[in-house]
């Protein structure tokens, strides 16, 4: 036996002897009124919190009024241009100005929604205006009640809370710094 495995045996048989993870239950902080403290959240990470139907709340955005090229991961968006299933490459969707998602469970102590896998996930990055929707039913408290419930399928799959933003240690925060300027949350 060389150095080296000897190095790794020693340090194998000093390690400390298993033990079980705590139980988390019950864990994390429960929040009474779980759609107020969501669209608080929201707010919080510099974006903007609407009631649901999806179309009226649209209307609402001005960024959706002054878009040309719209997609749409939620069905029924009027004025969905481009389709996502038929960019073959990532980089056409480099002057995407708006993008509607599905969102399928949200966070209240964070804002943060998960998006789960869908064609061409680049438009969640590359455009100028991001709008997520979801289910008032799907929110939850915390990160732990949600990983409790996701169920992860695909290849991809990413929590966003709010618009790109970045922070120096001058505390000057920028809001869409390397991705969607603004994130508007439809709670249906």
């Amino acid at each position: 036996m060389g150095a080296r495995e000897d190095i790794l045996g020693a340090i194998r048989k000093a390690a400390p002897p298993p033990v079980a993870l705590p139980d988390l239950a019950g864990f994390g902080t429960r929040y009474p009124d779980v759609r107020a403290r969501f669209a608080q959240s929201v707010q919080e990470n510099g974006g903007t919190c609407l009631p649901g139907p999806v179309e009226e709340a649209l209307h609402k955005i001005p960024a959706y009024a002054a878009a040309k090229r719209i997609v749409s991961q939620v069905p029924g968006v009027s004025r969905a241009n481009v389709d996502l299933d038929a960019v073959l490459d990532p980089h056409d969707l480099r002057d995407l100005d708006f993008c509607v998602l599905r969102g399928v469970l949200g966070v209240a102590e964070n804002a943060a929604v998960w998006i789960p896998e869908f064609p061409n996930r680049a438009a969640a990055f590359l455009t100028q205006h991001l709008a997520i929707v979801v289910e008032g039913a799907s929110l939850v408290s915390n990160m732990h009640e949600a990983y409790d419930r996701l169920t992860v399928g695909g290849r991809f799959g990413t929590f966003i809370a709010g618009p790109s933003k970045t922070a120096d240690i001058e505390q000057a925060l920028v809001i869409g710094a390397h991705g969607a300027r603004s994130c508007t949350v439809i709670v249906l």
